[in-house]
């Protein structure tokens, strides 16, 4: 479907798009904003997901590349998990298409609260590594798979439930988490995008508006990971995970799930 893009919609899709690719180079959670921007401007949901896949991919890259730089990520290390998250996202994106997704719809709030309360009250949660509980094959075959078939099936809180698993299985200190998720994160982002824009649902003159957004929202958020570490992405992770939560609720309330 085509939009008229007025400066004053590409300055609006742009600057939410900064905002929710700092927050996502975070903590995740910036679909919040995404979603609805791009509902607002009239797409239909399945090109708002859609669109919003593409626009995601920028903040997802440009983060990812800031940690590979920095020395927080050594991608040679990461090459099964990726390749775990690419298929997994792809099989997810298949998978929707097949089987109801209201059941998930229903537990996944409280999933994530106990994400945020995880992050919040766990003294486990510092920039420290510990001993891992997972070898790097095998957290590929079970965390990288699982959650990117999650990614492609229905997608909120990704980023999150990456973190969560380099934290507690992996062994990495928050920051370093953080960084690995992003990267694992835009893999599952591009495996989407790829059957999005093969069912034809990508509009793509916003999607990049929002991706140049994205892109320069990443890079200033994934600088504080780097020197913040814990102080910033903790409350922001706890803080998002209630968002979503609360949102998810709604939106079921309203739907009459509860």
């Amino acid at each position: 479907m085509e939009i008229e893009l007025t400066l004053q919609l590409a300055s609006i899709l742009f600057s939410v798009a900064l905002v929710a690719g700092f927050i996502d180079s975070i903590a995740g959670g910036g679909g919040l904003l995404t979603i609805p921007a791009l509902m607002w401007v009239g797409l239909p949901p399945a090109a708002a997901l859609a669109t919003n896949k593409l626009q995601a991919c920028g903040g997802s890259f440009f983060a990812s590349v800031y940690f590979v730089r920095k020395g927080m990520v050594n991608v040679n290390e990461m090459k099964l998990a990726i390749a775990c998250a690419l298929v997994g996202a792809a099989s997810g994106t298949t998978l929707v298409q097949m089987v109801d997704a209201s059941v998930l719809k229903m537990i996944l709030p409280f999933l994530i609260l106990a994400i945020g309360c995880y992050f919040l009250f766990s003294k486990k949660i510092t920039d420290g590594d510990r001993a891992r509980v997972l070898n790097p094959t095998a957290f590929a075959f079970t965390v990288a798979l699982g959650i990117g078939v999650y990614d492609g099936f229905f997608g909120p809180g990704t980023g999150s439930f990456f973190a969560l698993g380099f934290v507690t299985l992996a062994g990495f200190g928050l920051a370093k988490a953080t960084a690995h998720a992003k990267v694992l994160n835009f893999a599952t982002n591009i495996s989407s995008l790829l059957f999005f824009a093969l069912g034809g649902k990508v509009v793509w003159l916003l999607g990049l508006v929002m991706l140049a957004g994205q892109a320069l929202g990443a890079t200033l958020g994934s600088r504080l990971v780097v020197t913040k570490g814990t102080k910033i992405i903790r409350p922001l992770v706890v803080t998002m995970s209630l968002a979503m939560s609360i949102k998810l609720l709604t939106e079921q309330y309203h739907l009459g799930l509860f």
